[in-house]
């Protein structure tokens, strides 16, 4: 009895992209609802741009990191991206050196090897050309749930340089193969199929996402801290931490946090109450003697400086 498949766990997943297996990686029934097959261009051969090809159907790409889409001067493809998800294509390109035409499943080999070997310089590619990079965001699938960035994090943590293969999956009738129809497609070919979801749990399990920059003592109107800068890795947001006393191992420590608010806590705003709220809070840690105060970067509640002022335009002329 053939039983059934089921999503691989990512530490299999990532076994697999090791050895030069193909994933088929799904992402969300909310977003494209596809599945993708997807290989490191590390392992990359004729033979698996082949099986793309005539298994996978769809448009043959190869997600890059950022860095080295940069080092190789792959410029995107257009300035103003109106897709529906944003998805950015570069510039698309050939190998100069061991290749014809660029179509054949062996020139497209060549050419995302080329995209991997660090002897590659920008001269060496053609442009345009049959081999479609997509350049994927910094911070992975943890800053874009896509395809493109899944496929250079599972490359990455598999030890590889952070370039990929990837094709849609589409079914025998023209249409996008969603699940379970993919599912069929992992058992027919004895591949793994993994879900984003799980790698973005997986990656927020496993890896340490925020990082101490820099510390510094503060004495303030209420009393002595030290300021802590932290920094992430998932996107360029700084956050602070003002401390007080050894909280090293506590529980119940007195915690605020608090988000930023130009208006209010530096211009002292009556719009708000934010301004009261933080120095509150900086009183009330200074008398317990120990405490933290969370600063975090998120102007008028994430919408950012210039919404919120737009916001105020708003009540200005009566709505709420």
């Amino acid at each position: 009895m053939i039983q059934p498949v089921t999503f691989s766990p990512i530490e299999n997943a990532l076994a697999a992209i090791r050895r030069g297996e193909m994933l088929i990686v799904v992402d969300d029934e909310d977003r494209e609802n596809e599945g993708d097959l997807v290989m490191a261009a590390d392992r990359v051969t004729p033979e698996a741009i082949n099986f793309m090809a005539r298994h996978g159907r769809g448009l043959i790409c190869a997600p890059i990191a950022a860095e080295r889409a940069a080092e190789l001067a792959l410029e995107l493809m257009v300035t103003d991206n109106t897709a529906l998800h944003e998805t950015a294509f570069t510039v698309s390109i050939d190998a100069k050196r061991g290749t014809t035409t660029g179509i054949s499943t062996a020139d497209r080999a060549a050419t995302i090897r080329a995209l991997v070997d660090p002897d590659t310089r920008p001269y060496d590619l053609a442009r345009p050309g049959h081999v479609f990079p997509l350049r994927a965001k910094n911070g992975g699938v943890l800053r874009r749930a896509g395809h493109t960035e899944a496929a250079v994090d599972l490359a990455r943590m598999a030890g590889l340089a952070p370039v990929a293969v990837l094709c849609e999956v589409v079914d025998d009738d023209g249409t996008m193969a969603r699940l379970p129809r993919l599912l069929d497609i992992a058992r027919e070919h004895g591949i793994r199929i993994i879900t984003i979801e799980d790698l973005i749990q997986y990656r927020r399990l496993k890896e340490k996402l925020v990082v101490r920059l820099a510390e510094t003592s503060l004495p303030t109107a209420f009393g002595d801290f030290r300021l802590i800068l932290y920094g992430t890795t998932i996107n360029d947001e700084h956050h602070l931490a003002l401390v007080k006393g050894d909280v090293s191992g506590r529980q119940n420590v007195l915690t605020r946090v608090h988000s930023s608010c130009f208006t209010g806590d530096v211009l002292q705003s009556l719009r708000c109450d934010c301004g009261s709220q933080l120095a509150q809070a900086l009183r009330q840690v200074d008398e317990e003697g120990k405490g933290v105060v969370l600063y975090m970067h998120q102007e008028g509640r994430g919408i950012g400086l210039v919404n919120k002022l737009k916001a105020y335009m708003l009540q200005d002329q009566g709505l709420d």
